[in-house]
């Protein structure tokens, strides 16, 4: 049921148990401050059991990004209570920023959500201060929605990647 997906140059492939304890370093870590973080090894194996659920409860969720056969960070879409749509999100490791790897793996889990649900938009919550993330959001072809409910009421900005209809023009 959940997939992996490859691209020119990376595997997005579901979590294993495995996984888990690089998961957790990365959220225990200062590089998670944009994901609330840093956030202690319980908490973690919380958000990684959610990640996995999501396939179950909604048919999308996230996958993680491999090059190499390296585990290099995650992409996909949650959808828990306190977020008012479903969010496509990303976070890297060190050593894999900074070559495009985010934006081809979220472009990836969009067109692949897009292909295989009703959904007509996605959204990402990005920090205003995240500026990584919302250079690869406007890549992705993201437009900001100054109107739409954030998780909340955080005051984070909301990125919308709309469905694009065959045919249609983008007037």
């Amino acid at each position: 049921m959940i997939p992996t997906l490859y691209t020119d140059r990376l595997v997005l492939r579901p979590y294993a148990r495995d996984d888990f304890d690089t998961y957790a370093a990365f959220l225990g870590s200062d590089r998670a401050i944009h994901m609330d973080g840093p956030i202690g090894k319980g908490k973690a194996w919380d958000w990684f059991a959610n990640d996995i659920a999501t396939w179950a409860l909604y048919g999308f969720g996230p996958l993680v990004i491999t090059e190499n056969g390296q585990f290099a960070g995650s992409t996909g879409l949650i959808h828990p209570p306190h977020f008012p749509e479903p969010e496509c999100g990303w976070f890297l490791f060190d050593g894999f920023t900074g070559r495009g790897i985010a934006k081809e793996a979220a472009r990836a889990m969009i067109d692949y959500t897009f292909a295989t649900t009703s959904l007509q938009s996605i959204v990402s919550y990005i920090g205003r201060e995240n500026t990584g993330s919302l250079r690869v959001a406007q890549s992705l072809g993201a437009v900001h929605d100054p109107d739409a409910a954030t998780p909340n009421n955080d005051g984070c900005l909301v990125y919308r990647h709309a469905r694009h209809i065959k045919g249609a023009s983008n007037v």
